[in-house]
This record gives C-alpha cells, structure tokens and sequence, in this order.
C-alpha cells in the first residue's frame, strides 16, 4: 500500500531522485530498508506496507519508493517507544481476529505510543521486514528523542566559566598564594600548571564546540535561504535581469556551504551506496546546469567532497553510486567515452546540438584557414578543455571534422571530403562549403 493511502500521518516531500527532502536543521540518523507500520487497536488507521523508513533527528519518514510518496510520523508525537520484539500469539482467539498476517509476528517489531489530535493515543507497530540491526535503530531512535532537537534554539553560551557576580571579587586576588619552599612547593607548582593547562584546554574545547554550533546554524541558515530563493525565483517570473543574476549568485554562495545531512555508512549501512547515488543525482543538477549538461567525473567529485565536509567519500564509491543510476529513474546518467574518460550528463543532454554548434565554429574563415584546438571548442560550448576534445573526435568519428596532429597539438577542419564529387573531382565549385573553403585559400595567399 502506498503513502498515500496512510492519510492520517502528514505527508512529507521527496526529492526528484527519491529522497526525503529535510527541514532547517534536520539531519539523517538512520535507515531501515524495508518496513511496514502496523496500527495495533485503531483499524481504521490505514496501514503503510513495504516502505524505506528513514529516522532523522525529527521525523519518522515512510518512503513508498515505487509510488514516490512518503509520510512523516513527527518524534513530538511519540510519546513512548517499546523495545523490539517477535510477537508471539499464544491466544489462539486473538491469533484469529488479528489484523496482522502470521509471517509478520516472525518480524521485529517496535511499538510505539503516539498521541494524535485532538486528544487521542494511539499504539503504532514498525515491523521490520528485513535484514537489519533492530537494536541500532531503537537505539539511536531513544536518542533522537531524548534529544528533542525540534525544539532546539540557539541559545549563546559563554565561553568560558561562568559569570563573576557583580562586586564580587576576582578568586585570584582572594587566595591566598603560599610561598614555595622545599619538595612541598614544587608539587604545589606543577600541580598549579597542571590545573591551569586544563583550565585552558576546557577553554578551547568550550570555543570549539560554540564554534561547531555557531557553523551548524549557519548551514542550516544558508540552507533555509537557498530553499527560499528556489520558491522565490519559481514564483516571481517577472524579475528584471539584474536581480535575477543576484539571485542567481547568491544561490551558488549558499550551494557551496555544503550538504546539511550528507549519506554515511553509519547512518545508511546496507544502503549506502543506493542512497549515496540518489543524494549525488540531487545534488548535480545545479552544477551540471551552468556547466551545459556534462561534467567529468573528477570534477564532480571534487565538488561533491566539498560539499559533504568533514564525510569524505572515495573515488570508488562514487564510482559505485554513480553506476546505480541504471537502475533507477534519475534525470542523470554516466557515460564513458571512447578514449575512457567518464562524464556524468543529464539524460536531456543532446550531442546533435553539439555537433552542430562545433560544425558552425569549424566554418568560420579563420576555422577554415586554421581549423579549430580543444581550446577554441572549450570556450565556444562553455565546457573545460579536456571534455571538448572528447567532443571534437566524437565529431570526427561521425564524419563532421577531420584531425591534423602536428607539434603544436590537435588541430581540427571541417571535413571537405563530403563535398567532393567522385566522379568530377577537379571541377571547382561555385557554392558550398567547398567553394568557401577555395575563397578563403586564394583570399589568404
């Protein structure tokens, strides 16, 4: 049963490629691949059945990932959590008139009592259907609870110590200070300079952490803002160039400030990988936009390790997430070029629309005396250097261009081949692209 059908848990957005899509300060916890929420008094609550449930640090989200919908059980609801268990039905009447099928009393599962409007509780059930650490799970769900990061405000702590009531006196001028003498006075100092290095690095790690808190915020505000701006800009149509363009820039500030909750193994486990691959399709379609659709996959990685902070990945696990999108409907893809290089493009990417902005640059006059470098092509389509000479032998490969290599690197014409004529092969044209090609010859002598 999709999300849907579960209208009485709030909805919750997905994202393009599937992901829920987090609030200001939310943050992944963990993740359940495959799940059912049961009601275990009410059956008029519909119940949810094969569902992603992704624990963050204010929801319980049920992602229906055929259907694309998700619902939202928020943590203030929950009102006590119970610890996993098998159920085991040694009523045989109550085994009879059960709502739940017998291979579901096999699973785990996690009660949880939940108070819903107007005054009402209600007593929910997670039957975990899968292979998964349960006791995990329940774990950091009590933590996320206790927790209670949706009512969190940032409250400014002093950094250091507490404050001095007003007329009071410094405790340095108040001790007394011993004279140091004999064995007596040398363990009274080091134990002093002891005292006072802990002081100071109490100090910096209360600093540290104001600092840490201080970032944090400012992601989540950066993050709010960006989202603002998208709703804004979607909305408003209407906008003159200029504030259009300052939009647009503030919105590639805020992009690089990071990703709020990026994918971990910690928090993912046997789905990282698949959930990796999804995060990394949201998070390109911004960047593949203005660099015209394609991007090598190096470059895509250096931008998406920036993003994720302190959560590095490896070349080889990007290389795994990004080989996921053949199983899944993402509006990008990875493609690997003949000579081995591998770009990530978006599916709407057209290489007829390439070729024909490469074949109108090779006939120009200069293109026609000179013919065209990688360099030429980069700045013409907009892309880096070592992508458009993929592009370049792609056009050769279709008969568009022809490859001169000499000292100076690769130099490509326009093909004249095409215009000659077999059977008159001396006769000179008055048209074409040959007769253009015969002008700018004579023309250059």
């Amino acid at each position: 049963m999709s999300a849907a059908a579960a209208d009485w848990l709030p909805s919750a957005s997905v994202t393009a490629s599937g992901r829920p899509v987090l609030s200001a300060g939310e943050v992944e916890r963990n993740l359940l691949p495959l799940v059912d929420l049961e009601p275990e008094e009410n059956p008029r609550l519909a119940p949810l059945r094969g569902c992603l449930l992704a624990l963050t640090s204010h929801r319980l989200i049920f992602l229906h990932e055929p259907s694309r919908s998700a619902r939202g059980l928020p943590l203030a609801t929950v009102v006590h959590a119970y610890p996993p268990h098998r159920r085991h039905n040694h009523n045989p009447l109550r085994s009879l008139f059960s709502s739940s099928s017998s291979s579901s009393s096999q699973h785990h599962r996690i009660r949880l009592q939940i108070s819903m409007p107007p005054a009402r509780s209600e007593v929910v059930a997670i039957v975990v259907t899968c292979k998964a650490d349960v006791d995990v799970f329940f774990g950091r769900l009590l933590e996320a609870i206790r927790a209670r990061a949706w009512e969190m405000t940032p409250a400014a702590a002093p950094a250091s110590g507490a404050p001095v009531a007003e007329g009071a006196a410094p405790a340095e001028d108040i001790a007394i200070r011993m004279p140091v003498v004999g064995v007596s006075g040398i363990l009274r100092m080091e134990q002093e300079s002891w005292e006072s290095a802990g002081q100071n690095l109490q100090d910096a790690f209360q600093d540290l952490n104001a600092l840490m808190s201080k970032a944090k915020e400012m992601m989540q505000l950066a993050e709010k803002m960006r989202l603002k701006l998208l709703t804004n800009s979607s909305a408003e149509s209407n906008s003159n160039d200029e504030e259009m363009g300052s939009k647009q820039d503030m919105q590639d500030l805020l992009l690089s400030v990071g990703i709020v909750s990026p994918v971990t193994k910690e928090t993912a486990g046997a789905l990282y990988h698949q959930q990796l691959s999804l995060q990394l399709a949201d998070f390109v379609r911004i960047p593949l936009e203005k660099a015209g659709g394609m991007m090598a996959l190096v470059d895509v990685y250096c931008l998406f390790n920036r993003a994720r902070g302190t959560e590095l990945i490896s070349p080889e696990d990007l290389l795994q997430a990004c080989s996921l999108w053949e199983k899944v409907d993402v509006p990008v893809m990875l493609r690997k070029f003949d000579s081995g290089v591998k770009v990530i493009q978006t599916k709407t990417h057209s290489d007829e629309e390439v070729f024909a902005r490469i074949s109108s640059l090779a006939q120009k006059p200069d293109a026609l005396q000179k013919g065209i470098s990688p360099s030429d092509a980069a700045f013409t389509l907009g892309i880096a250097p070592a992508l458009a000479k993929e592009h370049l032998l792609n056009a050769e490969n279709k008969g568009l261009l022809c490859r001169d290599v000499s000292p100076d690197g690769f130099r490509f014409f326009v093909n004249l081949f095409n215009e000659i004529d077999a059977q008159s092969i001396y006769t000179q044209k008055t048209h074409g692209l040959y007769h253009a090609w015969i002008s700018v010859a004579m023309a250059s002598q």
